[in-house]
C-alpha cells in the first residue's frame, strides 16, 4: 500500500520539477517557457497579449504564427485565439474580463507548423 503512494508521490514531484518557473516580463507580464520561445503573458481588462522571445529574450517577429490562450475565467476556462499584431506580439480579446495574472496555457503553432505551449500558475 505504501509503494503506490510513495510512486505516486514521486511522480508528482519530477513532472512540478520539469515545468519551469515564471519570471517578470518587460511588458508588465509573466514569463514562461513555450517549447524554444520564451512566451510573457499580458491580461488587461478583456485584451490578451502574448509576447514571443528566443532563448536569450531577443524578440521574435509574430508574423505566420497563431495561437490560443485558454484562461480560467470566473472558474471556468475560455478560449481565446490569438492572432499576430506589431513586433513579437500576438493579441485576442476573451468575452470577459480576466484579472491581471489568469492562469491557464498559450499553445502556439509556428510558421513552420511546430507547437509549443506554456502554462501560467
Amino acid at each position: 500500500m505504501i509503494l503506490p503512494k510513495l510512486t505516486l508521490v514521486v511522480g508528482l514531484l519530477a513532472a512540478t520539477g520539469v515545468s519551469a518557473h515564471e519570471t517578470a516580463g518587460q511588458h508588465g507580464g509573466r514569463v514562461t517557457d513555450a517549447g524554444k520561445f520564451h512566451v510573457e503573458l499580458v491580461a488587461k481588462g478583456e485584451t490578451v497579449d502574448v509576447f514571443l522571445s528566443d532563448g536569450e529574450q531577443k524578440p521574435v517577429p509574430a508574423n505566420g504564427f497563431k495561437g490560443t490562450a485558454i484562461l480560467v475565467v470566473g472558474g471556468k476556462p475560455a478560449r481565446v485565439p490569438l492572432e499576430p499584431a506589431d513586433g513579437n506580439r500576438l493579441t485576442g480579446k476573451a468575452n470577459a474580463s480576466l484579472g491581471d495574472s489568469p492562469k491557464g496555457a498559450v499553445q502556439l503553432t509556428g510558421p513552420d507548423g511546430a507547437t509549443a505551449s506554456g502554462k501560467f500558475n
